[in-house]
């Protein structure tokens, strides 16, 4: 990939920055929650001064997130989540906001890597990760063993994972804000945004009729679900796979056919995999899949579909649509795999629609400026959005939505407090 070097930014074309700011300028009147709230801060700067370092998929509802915090003081730095979910308009457009960029679509591991490390030679004060891939280069490359910012915030349950098991190992370096564990996150971004910008994906790289096909999803957590209720709701047949007991009688109760890996890979038309675990759909699974069967992964990294298999056990390939790669195995059954295994949703469609995204980038917004204010006070640990933010973020969400709701009365407060 060729890159442009504008200012101390690698962007793809510094010329699609016109495109990117009509881009940003869509989202952010659809994204009104978080638009009043940098507005409300925007006079304080509450940000002045702090470098914040910012590791997302690049895409136009990032775009707000990053100029508002721009706006409200800070030095922003940002870089891309995942090699091919970059929209280079908007990394154009970021560009000329003053802001430092490291990103295009179509990054190689290495200079993925090089990017993030691009941001963390900028010294973040707060750090904002989506997969913790920027937390664990902190934690585990030499250059970097001196950093120590404020505090950080993650974006997905991957990461969560991720952060977790180094505070087990009792290295973390510095407080963690898990995002992804509000409310006004995951119930919203993950069911909602991911369900319906997942199904986009799937449509734009193939261009085929969910009605009556057998859609297998892969995991019943929050994008599970909302993939499995969206495909429902274009009439496919769905089958959920679990591990989790809890999950799977839920998906039950939820009127899914829950059934195992292997026996879902026979009837499976669609496969979309949405558990953040790796080997998901191995090699004997793939062998065992319809001829014409559609890969999908809606999780974090491209570890869920054994795409190494598909490369080492096909006698061809090609690219048969764009984000759609055609792999015919040596019995000569086809299987397509869509986005190389990687997120569907920001791969092969635009990621989450603005309005879902508003409440996840208000937490993640609010969450920076209470580790700026609260830092001092707050251990080495995963710490949950604090309840008044995730609170406030729905009351917000409601008015911008021109949604009115009940207060409780006094007598109701009083009995809800009582015990006899």
């Amino acid at each position: 990939m060729v890159y442009y070097a504008c200012a101390v930014s690698k962007v793809a074309d510094p010329k699609l920055a016109p495109k990117g700011k009509l881009s940003y300028e869509w989202a952010s009147s659809h994204m009104p929650i978080l638009a009043k709230t940098i507005e409300k801060l925007e006079k304080r700067k509450p940000l002045h001064g702090i470098n914040v370092g910012i590791c997302l998929h690049i895409t136009k509802e990032t775009s707000v997130l990053a100029t508002g915090a721009k706006r409200l003081g800070a030095n922003v730095s940002i870089a891309a989540a995942n090699p091919l979910s970059t929209q280079d308009d908007i990394a154009a457009f970021l560009a000329t906001q003053g802001i430092s960029v490291y990103a295009w679509r179509g990054e190689t591991a290495q200079e993925y890597h090089d990017c993030i490390r691009s941001v963390i030679r900028n010294k973040p004060d707060v750090i904002t990760d989506d997969g913790a891939d920027t937390h664990t280069m902190l934690h585990s490359e030499k250059e970097f063993m001196k950093i120590v910012p404020m505090g950080g915030t993650e974006e997905t349950t991957t990461g969560v994972m991720r952060l977790k098991a180094l505070a087990d190992d009792g290295i973390l370096k510095y407080p963690i804000i898990a995002v992804n564990n509000a409310y006004t996150k995951h119930l919203f971004d993950n069911r909602y945004g991911t369900g319906q910008s997942t199904i986009d994906g799937i449509l734009r790289a193939t261009s085929l009729l969910f009605a009556g096909k057998n859609v297998v999803v892969c995991g019943y957590g929050w994008v599970g679900r909302g993939v499995a209720n969206r495909a429902r709701g274009m009439s496919a047949k769905v089958f959920v796979t679990e591990v989790d007991p809890i999950k799977a009688l839920e998906a039950h109760m939820d009127g899914f056919a829950v059934i195992p890996v292997k026996e879902a890979v026979k009837i499976g038309e669609i496969f979309v995999t949405a558990t953040g675990q790796t080997g998901i759909v191995r090699g004997e699974h793939i062998e065992t899949m319809k001829d014409g069967a559609i890969l999908a992964n809606a999780g974090h990294f491209d570890v869920e579909v054994d795409t190494k298999y598909l490369e080492s056990h096909s006698k061809s390939k090609r690219e048969v649509r764009n984000n759609l790669e055609e792999y015919t195995l040596k019995s000569g059954k086809k299987v397509y795999l869509i986005g190389k295994g990687r997120i569907a949703n920001l791969v092969a469609a635009e990621g989450h629609p603005p309005e879902v995204m508003a409440l996840s980038f208000s937490n993640q917004l609010l969450s920076i400026i209470h580790i700026v204010k609260n830092h001092g006070k707050m251990a080495k640990a995963i710490h949950n959005v604090p309840t008044e933010i995730d609170s406030q973020i729905a009351i917000n969400s409601l008015e911008a939505m021109g949604i009115k709701i009940d207060k409780p009365t006094e007598e109701q407060i009083k009995y809800a407090k009582s015990w006899g």
